[in-house]
């Protein structure tokens, strides 16, 4: 298995979800797809205390991006070991195992089956990367 193609579904994915969160954050109508629909407005935006929570979650999947492309020597990791890049790959693959299972519980299907596989598949992608 090529862990560059790997590495670039993965940031595909990555960046398809920062892109969602990104969207929220800003005020997209999409908030029935998210949060379990549970916070969408009547407009279909989030409130405020949901769009900053879409804001952080765009965050970290731009610094998961970073960890994927870091990890499979794309770009430069500076002072950042191996090893540490390894257990967060680990960690960042058990966090979209667990948000898989959040997934699944949501009322709609974007969020039930998109954001699903999208999810199940990031935590195989990073589990295979760290465990290169």
């Amino acid at each position: 298995m090529n862990i560059q193609v790997v590495a670039a579904l993965a940031v595909a994915l990555l960046a398809l979800a920062a892109a969602f969160q990104f969207g929220l954050a800003v005020g997209a109508p999409w908030g029935a797809a998210a949060y379990g629909g549970r916070a969408a407005s009547g407009d279909g935006t989030l409130p405020v205390a949901y769009r900053f929570g879409s804001a952080v979650a765009t965050l970290v999947l731009l610094g998961a991006i970073w960890v994927v492309l870091t990890s499979v020597s794309v770009v430069g990791r500076g002072p950042v070991s191996l090893t540490s890049l390894t257990v967060i790959l680990w960690g960042l693959a058990g966090l979209f195992a667990l948000n898989t299972l959040g997934n699944a519980r949501g009322r709609h299907p974007v969020e039930r089956w998109g954001a699903g596989t999208v999810t199940a598949a990031l935590a195989v992608l990073c589990a295979l990367i760290a465990a290169n």
